[in-house]
């Protein structure tokens, strides 16, 4: 029988952070199903599509590993899926309180799905989607912070946006 899990999030964009936590993943669970938040409250960089296809071309399309989008609850996502796991990653301490907070919600909706927590691999401890952009939208170099596919998404955005 094999074990699936659900890793979700914005991904504006994918990082080297989350590839590495998807990667370890992999020793855990047969398929991680990245599941791409719909959340038109949220001003997102790129779109639902391009961040999805930046993920696939990051991840080579790797068959133990899904793209999917998602509104609404997470739980109700998961479940949908047949999953009963999600992941969430941690970088510091700030980050343990606010997805501690996150899984007990959780586990009050749904008492069936439960939350594993991977630390981030040191080498990405103090990079976010955010950081990235601020620094990429002021021509920061983020060489070998993220995928290359998303470097150069990056590169292109803030070039017509900074005309």
């Amino acid at each position: 029988m094999s074990k699936t899990a659900v890793y979700p999030g914005s991904f504006d964009p994918i990082t080297n952070g989350h590839l590495s936590l998807i990667r370890r993943s992999l020793h855990i669970f047969d398929k991680i199903i990245i599941a791409v938040a719909i959340n038109p409250g949220k001003n997102a960089l790129f779109n639902v599509n391009e961040r999805v296809d930046m993920i696939k071309e990051a991840l080579n399309h790797d068959n133990h590993v899904e793209v999917d989008t998602f509104e609404g609850l997470t739980v109700d996502y998961v479940q949908s899926r047949g999953a009963n796991v999600i992941i969430r990653g941690i970088r510091a301490l700030s980050d343990f309180e606010f997805e501690f907070q996150l899984a007990l919600m959780n586990r009050r909706l749904n008492s069936d799905i439960q939350s594993v927590f991977l630390m981030t691999d040191y080498r990405w401890f103090y990079i976010s989607s955010t950081i990235i952009k601020e620094a990429a939208s002021l021509g920061g170099n983020i060489d070998g912070l993220v995928p290359q596919v998303v470097r150069d998404r990056l590169r292109e955005k803030y070039q017509i946006e900074n005309g």
